[in-house]
């Protein structure tokens, strides 16, 4: 399975936050899934891709062309854009799933990004799985609930998105509803 990877690049995070990065990643190599990520060396981006590729895994890079400076040597294969729009209907076409990380606005773009496309596309096969370490998105899910419930929209399909606050609770999901 094709999974893509939302999450942040930033360095000097908690942690607590590489931990489950890397966990991820040796997850998906281990199991013989093909990473899907934003491609630059550094950040959650790097540790994930870092482990899937220490337990075996595939990876593909997919990366902004402005950000080939940044483009993490150790994917399988890289694929470049010309933006940050292309980027991410790139990796939505190559995902069978899709896992969102701590992460900031970016990460945050990707995930309501892919749910629109879920919707919009009628997909009732793929799932977003949201890790909301720390409860770090419990605002955001907050809203989408009340814009669900909103007159405004048609049909929001939170169902579309499963939210865990455990690393192996989250890997449960992807087993156990793909």
């Amino acid at each position: 399975m094709n999974i893509a990877v939302y999450c942040s690049s930033r360095r000097a995070l908690d942690q607590e936050c590489y931990d489950l990065a890397q966990g991820l990643g040796r997850w998906l190599g281990s199991q013989g899934h093909t990473l899907v990520y934003g491609g630059v060396n550094a950040g959650l981006m790097h540790a994930v891709a870092q482990a899937c590729h220490d337990a075996g895994g595939r990876i593909v890079g997919v990366n902004v062309q402005k950000f080939k400076h940044r483009a993490d040597p150790l994917v399988d294969e890289v694929v470049f854009t010309a933006n940050l729009g292309e980027r991410k209907a790139r990796m939505y076409q190559l995902a069978d799933a899709f896992v969102v990380l701590p992460g900031g606005l970016g990460t945050v773009d990707e995930w309501v990004a892919t749910l629109s496309q879920l919707v919009v596309d009628g997909d009732e096969q793929r799932k977003v799985y949201v890790l909301n370490w720390r409860g770090m998105y419990d605002s955001l899910l907050r809203y989408l609930d009340e814009m669900a419930q909103s007159p405004f929209a048609r049909d929001c399909h939170l169902d579309k998105t499963i939210v865990t606050t455990d690393l192996q609770q989250l890997i449960e999901k992807i087993q156990t509803t793909q």
